[in-house]
């Protein structure tokens, strides 16, 4: 008799930073205003674990934000994501989510394009997976996503909570080592949770998408399809419903080289706002990233936004179109084995058009971060 166990390798990586910040207009408002400057403390430590067939990896990490001058508040961030991976020889069974409290101007600003009033927001996030292998090159993938999205004081500041729930279900065929063709359908349901006046769409729909890797260090995807759109505003004891459909597609194109990475993507997509609507977000975006030694890296982010509303009703008036343009320059210097230092500025610009004037704002970030020596533990 022959016993067998698995081995497994286990890692924890933690830090600690300290942030100095400055910014001319954190809230991008064409008022008068004063510059708000203040600190950040945090810490984190990002977990993993991996056997033969089992790998998990996860952080915990938080930030204890400080602000003075134009916006004297102060406010606890959190981060707990969970990433999990289990395979068999023909089966692969995912999770990505956990939960996250952040601020509408540092997650929801970059993920809609659009200017919220300034609180905390509060997400939870589930994401199921399972992908079977039908043969050597046809796989059936399947998802589940939950989503539960809470504000803060939100009611007093025009922000409702929301739920996101849906599934998808497609094939993804390895045309050939190059070549990946995945064909998805897909079905969401939004609907608010505590507004005064309930809003509610379903969004079934259809994607295509095509990836080619031209070489090792180039790489490229394009997809697309349509979304039907149905939206339903409750008014009091009536209701109305609009239809419409919205053609969502996009493609990015990665470059490696030996010390540089290029990334730049473009998309039309629809996301859920803290306005308690359906958002359609246009986005052009561009990362660069060079390491000028072992010690120094630079980088580059620009992304523009074009927004406006998904549905052709919107309760209480509709979304003026929006421009969103950041971009943010950042240097890092690895002056120890443990410590490290970076140093971005921030340049944002927004315009509601023919609903206020262009505003903008610039902003710094110094921090510094210590790395203890990483614990390992296997068996």
């Amino acid at each position: 008799m022959v016993s067998q166990s698995e081995a497994a390798e286990w890692s924890m990586v933690p830090s600690i930073g300290v942030k100095g910040v400055y910014n001319d207009n954190l809230l991008l408002t064409p008022l008068p205003h004063d510059a708000t400057y203040g600190y950040w403390t945090s810490p984190a430590a990002e977990f993993a674990g991996k056997t033969e067939r089992l790998e998990v990896s996860g952080k915990v990490a938080a930030d204890f934000v400080s602000y003075y001058g134009g916006e004297e508040t102060n406010f606890t961030n959190i981060f707990l994501p969970l990433s999990m991976r289990y395979k068999t020889e023909k089966d692969i069974l995912g999770f990505t989510g956990g939960f996250t409290r952040d601020n509408t101007l540092m997650a929801e600003l970059l993920e809609t394009g659009l200017v919220l009033r300034f609180t905390q927001r509060n997400q939870v996030l589930a994401n199921p997976t399972w992908a079977r292998s039908l043969t050597e090159k046809l796989s059936l993938q399947t998802s589940f996503q939950f989503s539960d999205t809470t504000y803060e004081d939100g009611l007093r500041l025009g922000l409702v909570n929301y739920q996101l729930l849906g599934g998808s279900g497609g094939l993804l065929y390895q045309m050939t080592e190059q070549d990946q063709l995945q064909l998805t359908g897909s079905y969401i349901q939004f609907h608010t949770t505590n507004a005064p006046s309930a809003f509610q769409a379903n969004l079934p729909g259809v994607s295509l998408s095509f990836t080619h890797a031209f070489t090792e260090s180039l790489m490229a995807t394009i997809f697309g399809g349509p979304r039907f759109i149905s939206s339903t505003s409750q008014l009091g004891s009536d209701s109305i419903t609009t239809r419409n459909t919205v053609w969502l597609f996009g493609g990015n194109i990665q470059k490696k080289f030996e010390s540089t990475t290029l990334l730049v993507s473009a998309s039309r997509d629809i996301v859920p706002s803290g306005f308690g609507l359906l958002i359609q977000t246009e986005k052009l975006s561009t990362t660069v990233s060079y390491d000028l030694s072992e010690r120094f890296a630079v980088s580059l982010d620009a992304t523009g936004y074009q927004v406006s509303g998904a549905s052709r009703l919107a309760l209480g008036g509709t979304i003026p179109d929006q421009l969103f343009f950041y971009t943010t320059p950042k240097v890092s210097w690895k002056f120890s084995e443990w410590w490290r230092a970076e140093l971005s500025y921030t340049y944002r610009w927004r315009d509601s058009i023919g609903f206020q004037p262009a505003t903008f704002s610039n902003g710094a970030m110094f921090t510094i971060t210590y790395y203890p020596p990483k614990l390992a533990l296997s068996n």
